[in-house]
């Protein structure tokens, strides 16, 4: 044993990499060890039941103990301190009616949508295949069959795995049009766009114009990480780094946004087309309104993404200091939309940590229809 510390210590003292363990042999080791249990140390001693971010302990226990089908009442009345500035509440009704499972969904689809389709007011968020694995896109599209409600695919594509199990699919296109992408340019593929969306299981498909952890930002999949089920769903070669730039090839103004929704919409028979985007600037979601005023094509619905949404892998610069929050976004698009008259025809979808029944309770009474939950 003596022999192995000396050991470990000569090697500490002659590397030039760290410099606590050239200058503190063998005990400068430590050091990372603790690093190492740090989280755990603060997860299960010292965090408090509604400390930490993304998700607190409090809500994760919701989650676990739902979906494992434990038991999850409260006894002995809430533990928040109610007074707190920021809490937040509900205003229940003396007079409360039964709500049936139809009063539980809502159509969506406009005046120019001739395939609306009756969502559910809980669906499974965007997450690309790849990002995940095989059996976690089996399990939430199986989910998605038991539950009822729709499964959007991220812009990975749609592979086998999101089909297998028969659940309703948004089908989302970002940038690398995967699944509908012209490999040779890059670009959209209407052909291959028209079979994928004549799937019965596709419900409705999103534009993807930005998300909430990384807006624009784009991003590469290096050749060496390209199976042969990601190079399937998403239609590339598995021998090249496949890139998603930030930016859309088909459309680079507000008309031309429109008039690509527009687009879909012939292709795919009437289904409903929408967009996702985290609000950035106020004026640029504007002058997309003003747009749709002006042609007369609005989508049949928006995703809004806050910008405390989650993702695989971003700069901590644009997943902590760039969007618009989620409450901010939702507010701001639902009173645009009802300024110019349009609210009617589009439906809002918000997008970012709904764990309970409350969370989605307050977006729908921020001016949402509907949400989509994902992480």
């Amino acid at each position: 044993a003596t022999a192995y510390f000396w050991k470990m210590g000569i090697e500490d003292m002659s590397q030039d990499r760290h410099t606590i363990r050239r200058n503190f042999p063998v005990l400068g080791r430590l050091r990372y060890i603790l690093e190492m249990l740090r989280p755990e140390i603060r997860q299960y001693f010292i965090e408090g039941d509604r400390e930490m971010m993304p998700f607190s302990r409090e809500q994760r226990n919701i989650v676990y103990s739902r979906a494992k089908g434990q038991v999850d009442t409260l006894p002995m009345g809430t533990r928040r301190d109610v007074y707190l500035q920021g809490y937040e509440w509900g205003l229940h009704s003396i007079f409360p009616t039964h709500v049936t499972p139809t009063d539980a969904r809502v159509l969506i689809g406009g005046p120019q949508c001739k395939q609306p389709y009756a969502a559910s007011i809980m669906n499974v968020s965007a997450m690309s295949y790849g990002a995940l694995s095989d059996n976690a896109i089996l399990s939430l599209n199986t989910g998605a069959k038991m539950g009822g409600f729709c499964h959007n695919t991220g812009e990975g594509g749609m592979s086998k795995y999101h089909l297998e199990p028969g659940g309703d699919i948004c089908y989302q296109i970002g940038t690398g049009y995967f699944g509908c992408r012209n490999n040779e340019t890059g670009r959209f593929d209407p052909a291959k766009f028209k079979l994928a969306a004549a799937r019965p299981q596709v419900k409705m498909i999103e534009i993807k114009l930005s998300q909430g952890a990384k807006p624009s930002h784009g991003g590469i999949l290096p050749a060496a990480k390209i199976s042969k089920a990601i190079a399937e769903a998403r239609g590339i070669p598995m021998d090249q780094d496949c890139n998603s730039p930030p930016e859309h090839a088909e459309f680079s103004s507000p008309k031309g946004l429109l008039e690509f929704v527009q687009r879909l919409r012939e292709l795919s028979e009437g289904k409903p087309i929408g967009f996702k985007l985290c609000i950035g600037h106020p004026s640029e979601f504007a002058a997309v309104v003003h747009g749709m005023l002006e042609t007369g094509i609005s989508p049949d619905f928006i995703t809004i993404d806050g910008s405390e949404g989650g993702t695989g892998a971003a700069p901590p610069e644009f997943s902590n200091s760039l969007g618009m929050p989620l409450v901010e976004g939702l507010v701001f698009v639902n009173q645009m939309l009802i300024g110019t008259g349009l609210r009617d025809k589009i439906k809002i979808i918000s997008s970012g940590k709904v764990v309970s029944g409350f969370s989605l309770v307050r977006n729908l009474a921020l001016g949402a229809d509907a949400c989509n939950s994902a992480r």
